[in-house]
């Protein structure tokens, strides 16, 4: 098993456990540090595949210049993922399924413990339901025609916006079932958070058309 797919696997599991944590009212912050480092993962596995199929040559200085859009390094770092992409196998779906899982059971814990409403969580299933539906026949979300697509989905800011609001949004709702911050910051957050999934739902489907 390739080390990427191994740390897939790890992020998943660390996420299971920042469940149970959550469940057992234990210390949010230990929770939290967890959370982060699982979201960690998710940037490492990314270099660890674009590593092995560069045989070692992308660094991590150059990879991580790439993300920051230093064309030079973002080069060859796009023909080292072309090429982890065409050996990876069921590593990118493995990735796929490891970020939904991620998300969707934040969004069903916090259903479940009554921070947030069921109607937004049915909200986020028929998203992802949808663009999963529709990008299935186009086999990848990567690969954007239009300029605003590329910017609302595939850029490396929307990415990290993402990830930034899912971070934000989750701890502080892990904040509030555990010891007992405002509810009205953490129904705005996760307001916030469900409009930016959905606008860039909206471009995947766009582009699947």
């Amino acid at each position: 098993m390739r080390s990427a797919d191994q740390a897939t696997i790890l992020r998943t599991a660390m996420i299971v456990l920042v469940l149970f944590l959550v469940i057992a009212r234990a210390n949010p912050f230990l929770s939290i540090i967890i959370f982060a480092m699982a979201l960690l993962l998710d940037s490492i596995d990314g270099y660890l595949a674009i590593r092995e199929a560069s045989g070692g040559r992308v660094s991590v200085a150059d990879y991580l210049a790439s993300a920051a859009g230093n064309a030079k390094t973002g080069l060859s770092v796009a023909k080292a993922k072309a090429m982890a992409n065409k050996r990876a196998g069921y590593g990118p779906r493995l990735d796929v399924a490891a970020d939904r899982i991620t998300e969707l059971a934040f969004w069903m814990l916090f259903t479940y413990l009554h921070l947030l409403p069921f109607f937004l969580l049915l909200i986020i299933l028929a998203r992802h339901s949808i663009v999963d539906a529709f990008m299935g026949a186009k086999g990848t979300s990567s690969k954007m025609r239009s300029r605003a697509a590329r910017a609302l989905y595939s850029s490396n800011w929307s990415r990290a916006l993402a990830n930034i609001l899912k971070f934000v949004t989750f701890s502080y709702l892990i904040l509030e079932y555990v010891s007992g911050y405002p509810a009205i910051i953490g129904t705005a957050l996760a307001g916030i958070l469900a409009v930016f999934i959905i606008i860039r739902g909206a471009t995947e489907v766009y582009e699947s058309a």
